[in-house]
């Protein structure tokens, strides 16, 4: 796995070569998620990976669970984001996401591009931006949106058994979760994180924005 310049630089060299799909809203509220790639930092454990200082130094992305005391998806795995401005790209979005609900604040040129457009279930058309987060030290938690913090080895993207796949017979689409640690995390999520590991880890442009979303998540 590279680590530090190296990661970023490879990481960008890959998104620089992916033309990312977007989607027409067709109604849909827009918003955008980041994918903030973090080289060494805090943030809470997950069970099942160790707290050991390895995990600590290790390049991860940064994942939160939700507020309880939110209307929507409460409690549950995300990345950083929400809904966007009016006007406003999602690159913009991305980065006032990241200061308003965990207080980190990196600079325009963080920013090393876009994945695919996924159109969620619960109405929303939700753009991911990779953001280069390097050590990602100072979060200040909006507690109103976000209950935690955790750091994701991105090497548990990689893992043998994800991602897990599951025929719906309704609808003849496959729901998909990624494993973490003994957990695992559901679409739109599980989207992002396995496009993420197979276009800007792995350089394979796959598109993912035929899975769907198991029905907890539909609301």
């Amino acid at each position: 796995m590279h680590h530090g310049p190296d990661l970023r630089q490879f990481i960008a060299r890959h998104l620089a070569v992916f033309d990312p799909q977007p989607l027409p809203a067709d109604g849909r509220k827009r918003a955008a998620v980041v994918l903030g790639v973090t080289q060494e930092g805090h943030g809470a454990g997950v069970e099942g990976l160790p707290h050991h200082t390895e995990w600590s130094t290790a390049p991860a992305l940064l994942l939160t669970r939700r507020a309880s005391g939110l209307r929507s998806h409460a409690g549950q795995w995300a990345l950083p984001g929400g809904r966007m401005d009016e006007g406003e790209p999602p690159e913009q979005a991305a980065l006032r996401e990241l200061r308003e609900e965990i207080g980190l604040r990196p600079d325009p040129s963080a920013v090393l591009g876009r994945l695919d457009d996924y159109a969620t279930r619960s109405g929303y058309l939700i753009t991911p931006v990779v953001v280069w987060l390097d050590a990602a030290r100072a979060l200040q938690l909006n507690p109103q949106e976000v209950h935690s913090v955790h750091r994701i080895p991105v090497s548990e993207l990689t893992r043998e058994d994800a991602p897990i796949l599951n025929l719906v017979q309704s609808t003849q689409r496959q729901v998909l979760r990624m494993p973490v640690g003994q957990r695992w995390i559901a679409a739109p999520t599980a989207a992002f994180l396995l496009q993420f590991r197979e276009v800007c880890l792995l350089g394979r442009p796959t598109r993912v924005a035929h899975f769907d979303q198991p029905a907890f998540a539909w609301r």
